[in-house]
């Protein structure tokens, strides 16, 4: 089967009807995805089909490499390439979309303007031309014709500036609306969808950026790494779709307990990261111990039959800031401290200061969580 699914597409698909091309790409799509046996979402589908085209060599060298490393493709994995090689780009077009109307209407308005100050040039001129014939006038009818002319520029110019009042006010609106847009674009950008925490993108920006003011103001920064134990065996045992459900209960048990400046965030797969600014290794250690409580103390319940699936734990790393670290040193540390948790059994905080810590306190107050 593995041999089937190196496909690198070099082919010039310009000879071929792009409807013809288009139907080829998307049956070797829907043809790895029954091969690999995975969901048939709109995000598999869509990353066989870049995958298909061979168009983006860097995501076709990436799915190849896993699938010979490991004959398959997980959740995981999935995840890391359509967010790394499709999303941006998707995001990108729909930013430059919205940009190029804000763009549009501003020239709209700089095109009206230009329009409104033709006229009133026009205006003017009308204006010292009846003053040149107010002086000349010498009978009552050609001062008449002259006031007449005058009221009726007035009334044009009136009727002129109303119209471009409203449209200005229009093209207020739709640009205030385009900006709002644009705003919500880039916030989306920064977000993971499934979990509406930050994505891995902000998050290395926001920990540069906390790491540096730590440094500057002499201030503790302390690093917590999360994952999720046996969340592989869970989703393959249960489906995709409770797995989201279980990163979604993850996720929240993640804000409860976060607040202020503290930076919550999917790194990827089922792995979570909080920095936290202005805050001692051991008050981070606390803070990593309530998440790990709330997770664990609930149980999961599938809505559509009732099913109890049982609970899912996590598994915590915390590191703290040193004067020679970079977000990197410091990410790795913490990351060090979570393979340790994991190696000692899971379910258990384990900190760098600590790395023989003993396992937490056992699950209590368990409530139900339905998904």
């Amino acid at each position: 089967m593995f041999c089937d699914l190196m496909v690198t597409f070099d082919m010039d698909v310009s000879e071929t009807p792009q409807y013809e091309a288009s139907l080829a790409f998307a049956e070797t799509a829907l043809g790895q995805i029954r091969a690999l046996r995975q969901a048939a979402t709109p995000r598999n589908f869509e990353i066989w089909y870049h995958y298909a085209t061979g168009y983006n060599r860097v995501l076709n060298e990436t799915i190849n490499k896993a699938l010979a490393e490991k004959g398959s493709l997980s959740e995981a994995d999935l995840e890391h390439i359509y967010s790394t090689y499709i999303a941006p780009g998707r995001m990108t077009e729909r930013i430059e979309t919205v940009n190029s109307r804000v763009v549009g209407e501003i020239k709209q308005v700089l095109d009206m303007i230009d329009a409104a100050a033709g006229s009133a040039t026009n205006y003017s001129e009308s204006l010292a031309d009846a003053t040149v014939q107010l002086a000349g006038a010498t009978d009552g009818e050609t001062l008449r014709s002259i006031i007449e002319c005058l009221i009726q520029g007035a009334k044009e110019m009136e009727s002129n500036n109303k119209k471009l009042e409203e449209s200005l006010a229009a093209s207020k609106q739709e640009i205030e609306q385009l900006q709002r847009s644009l705003h919500a674009l880039r916030a989306e950008s920064f977000t993971d969808p499934l979990t509406v925490l930050s994505n891995r993108k902000f998050f290395d920006s926001a920990l540069a950026e906390a790491v540096a003011e730590a440094e500057r103001n002499g201030e503790p920064l302390s690093l917590l790494m999360a994952d999720i134990d046996h969340f592989k065996h869970f989703n393959d045992k249960f489906g995709h779709l409770t797995g989201d459900q279980v990163l979604r209960v993850v996720a929240g048990s993640l804000k409860q307990n976060v607040k202020g400046q503290d930076i919550a965030a999917r790194y990827g797969g089922e792995e979570f990261v909080i920095a936290l600014p202005n805050t001692p290794l051991d008050a981070a250690v606390t803070v990593a111990q309530h998440i790990r409580r709330a997770v664990m103390a609930k149980e999961l319940v599938k809505r559509s039959s009732g099913e109890r699936l049982g609970y899912v734990t996590i598994s915590i790393g915390a590191a703290a800031l040193r004067p020679d670290d970079t977000p990197q040193t410091l990410i790795d540390r913490a990351d060090t401290c979570l393979y340790t948790a994991k190696r000692l059994g899971r379910n258990r905080v384990i900190c760098e200061a600590d790395l023989e810590g003993a396992a937490g306190p056992a699950r209590t107050d368990a409530t139900a969580n339905v998904v």
